[in-house]
């Protein structure tokens, strides 16, 4: 491992010119963060990350192996990206059309985690602290602090900023029993309590 300015890149990394990387981020084996990509502070991006041009990435965002982060990709900070999760950027992609002009952005809120193997079609914003089960193919909206999963994934209940699952009492309220915060359910949002 290399020591390059505050950041630490892998000997097998290759960086383009125009990246702006954060102190103490650690980037591992092949992976390629190409021109003009944003990556915060104390990231760790794991072996065969590619990071695509102008792509945003916050503080202390996890990316696991395998994982391809495509133009058009916004994740705030503390974002988790699961082993070989995949994101897309065109609606409608056919190799003999270019369509570099037609990505579409997608955003991944604070504190959201992506499980191993799901799919986020583009164009998209996943809320804060939501929860994305393994394997799940993500094509809307999804709310903050909610859990879902499947193919096409659906919501099946909430999380809270530590990823326990909340449980509603007839009031709507729930704690998080790690924690001890509260969290309220008011029109079909979770909000965390003051």
């Amino acid at each position: 491992m290399s020591k390059t300015n505050d950041f630490f890149s892998h000997e097998t990394t290759v960086i383009d010119e125009g990246c702006v990387i954060g102190k103490g981020t650690k980037i591992w084996h092949f992976s390629h963060i190409m021109p003009n990509a944003t990556i915060g502070e104390r990231c760790n991006l794991g072996q065969n990350v590619v990071v695509s041009p102008k792509v945003v990435l916050g503080d202390n965002v996890k990316v696991q192996n395998n994982v391809s982060i495509y133009t058009g990709v916004i994740c705030e900070d503390d974002v988790f990206l699961g082993p070989s999760m995949v994101f897309t950027n065109v609606i409608n992609p056919r190799s003999a059309v270019n369509r570099k002009d037609e990505f579409k952005q997608t955003l991944v809120k604070k504190g959201a985690s992506i499980g191993a193997n799901a799919t986020i079609i583009c164009g998209i914003t996943i809320g804060e602290y939501a929860l994305i089960g393994a394997g799940a193919v993500v094509t809307k909206d999804v709310a903050p602090y909610s859990l879902v999963v499947g193919n096409p994934s659906k919501p099946i209940g909430w999380v809270s900023k530590n990823g326990h699952r909340l449980h509603f009492d007839k009031d709507r309220q729930a704690i998080c029993p790690e924690t001890g915060e509260k969290y309220v359910l008011e029109d079909g949002q979770v909000m965390l309590k003051k």
